[in-house]
């Protein structure tokens, strides 16, 4: 089964917090300024995220039967910025999420299409990206293209407590838009990158600003996604968003056609 809060992606419980001092002096627009700037076209190349990669943990929580499933894996992604690129729009995005355990999956999208592929059931499924968008405006999915305008899609204030054990400055977002899948996204905000971006005149190269988010739905479920060995603007080939389906393998599109075999 597809892990649906994959593409809300990033997340990580708050925990409790330390009230250290110098969290006052930072306001909330420059936590909000800190994770939107980085993935806007009109920001200078120097300050721009262009591609990372990361290990992550991911640990989701099913209220009606009170369970956890544990799993981790690898990411890669890229943003796609283009000349003359509409605010609204936002980059193309393309992703890998490689899950190693429990069972191992793929999750790939050259910014056109999207194949899960799920070897112990022998099957990918495959879609058109931009039907899937188009389909649910409020689809996890669009918060990886949308992250140079969560205050546009999102209600943002300080999450309670607004910082987490190691400073790191906790965010609380609600969809303007009412959501069968997000009722509530906490982001994990890393403190180097607020200073970072206070200092960017100063600063040699962007830091990825996204600790982890915690995605609750609706019925009380959540996903924490957190992410490690981070790295940022080292030049992801395009190849690595490349899929081709293992020869017997069933192919399944939305729609009901299956093919493949």
């Amino acid at each position: 089964m597809i892990n649906k809060g994959l593409f809300t992606a990033l997340s990580l419980g708050i925990g409790l917090a330390v009230m250290v001092p110098y969290a006052w002096a930072v306001a909330l627009s420059d936590v909000v300024n800190t994770l939107e700037t980085p993935f806007q076209a009109e920001t200078d190349a120097e300050h721009r995220i262009f591609d990372y990669s990361a290990d992550f943990s991911q640990e989701s929580k099913i209220a009606s039967l009170d369970r956890l499933q544990r799993a981790n894996g690898r990411v890669e992604v890229v943003f796609g910025y283009r000349v003359g690129q509409a605010k609204r729009t936002g980059p193309e995005v393309k992703f890998r999420w490689q899950y190693d355990s429990p069972t191992t999956q793929e999750i790939v999208s050259d910014g056109k299409t999207m194949w899960v592929y799920l070897p112990e059931n022998n099957q990918v499924i495959e879609s058109n990206l931009e039907r899937v968008n188009k389909a649910d405006q409020s689809d996890p999915m669009a918060f990886l293209t949308g992250l140079g305008n969560l205050s546009r899609d999102f209600s943002i204030s300080w999450a309670m407590p607004q910082q987490d054990t190691s400073g790191n400055y906790v965010l609380q977002m609600t969809p303007r838009q009412s959501s069968s899948l997000i009722g509530k996204l906490v982001i994990v905000v890393d403190r180097h990158a607020v200073a970072s971006f206070q200092n960017r005149d100063k600063a040699k190269r962007p830091w990825f600003p996204i600790r982890s988010t915690t995605v609750y739905d609706p019925n009380g479920n959540s996903t924490i996604i957190q992410f490690s060995r981070l790295r940022v603007n080292h030049g992801i080939p395009d190849t690595v968003f490349d899929f081709n389906v293992p020869e017997g393998v069933q192919v399944v599109r939305p729609t009901g056609e299956k093919t493949g075999f």
